[in-house]
């Protein structure tokens, strides 16, 4: 299967076309990938489903993706990847908040824009980028960026509320800032302790449990082992880390207790899973 790469922090396509110049593909890098006008099929990963203007795609690294164009299709495409996150000017939690729900994207049939006002910024915002790639002007290239950072928070915005473990959006602000609390202190394992947790929101430590289910619909123990372990495996595919390097980052004492932890989430150790994603 044809595998691309991208050898910058993003790049940035529009065209036109009548028929799809690629048979399905995969890539190391995201893509943002918004239909301006026509109509057709989306391939992803061995499901179909209908794109007219409007809708947008994100394919995650490794997704086998390509189109069935019906009637002449123009599409905007923003490839990109973990060093423009990073180099992104966002703040570091955020970084890291936005790199989970990216790389955990699940791709349900139609546009991944459920809010209907964000998608008319949407089609605003990737409007003024063609327009800067275009009509080349001072401060052209921090603007664009800029321009870039809001549409991918957007789509992260409308992924996010569909990921499992999510609040409901009609539930209490505090649950929702208990979630933000552990997305951003995931690194530190003293900070999500129930009595550390309990401590910081007001909430006892015997009822801390049963109200984040309620909110949740798993338990906090679980939320933060998936939460944790699925970070860990975007560090072991996409990254050269080293497993102390990992250790350290996510705060185990040392390799050891790494491979420990992973063993008992996944039944393997980091290594063999590092090893089954090169193959």
């Amino acid at each position: 299967m044809l595998s691309e790469n991208l050898h910058q922090p993003y790049c940035i396509a529009y065209k036109t076309l009548d028929h799809c110049p690629k048979l399905a593909h995969q890539h190391s890098f995201f893509e943002l990938i918004y239909i301006i006008s026509g109509s057709g099929k989306q391939c992803i990963n061995k499901s179909k489903f209908d794109y007219h203007a409007g809708h947008i795609f994100l394919i995650t690294p490794d997704d086998c993706h390509s189109f069935e164009i019906e009637d002449r299709t123009s599409f905007f495409f923003l490839k990109f990847n973990n060093i423009y996150i990073k180099n992104s000017g966002l703040l570091a939690e955020n970084i890291h908040r936005l790199e989970y729900i990216l790389q955990n994207a699940n791709h349900q049939p139609g546009c991944i824009l459920k809010n209907p006002t964000d998608k008319a910024l949407v089609k605003s915002i990737i409007e003024a980028i063609i327009r800067e790639s275009e009509d080349k002007d001072l401060y052209n290239r921090e603007l664009t960026e800029q321009l870039i950072n809001t549409l991918v928070i957007l789509v992260a915005r409308n992924i996010a509320k569909y990921l499992p473990g999510q609040v409901n959006m009609g539930n209490e602000e505090k649950a929702m800032n208990i979630l933000e609390y552990i997305q951003t202190n995931i690194y530190y394992p003293e900070k999500l302790k129930a009595e550390h947790l309990s401590q910081n929101f007001g909430i006892s430590n015997s009822y801390l449990g049963r109200y984040f289910k309620r909110h949740t619909n798993e338990t906090m123990q679980q939320y933060i082992a998936n939460y944790k372990t699925r970070l860990i495996e975007h560090r072991l595919q996409f990254s050269d880390k080293r497993m102390n390097e990992i250790a350290n980052e996510f705060g185990f004492t040392d390799e050891s207790h790494l491979n420990k932890y992973f063993r008992k989430q996944r039944g393997h150790s980091p290594k063999a899973y590092r090893k089954l994603q090169q193959d």
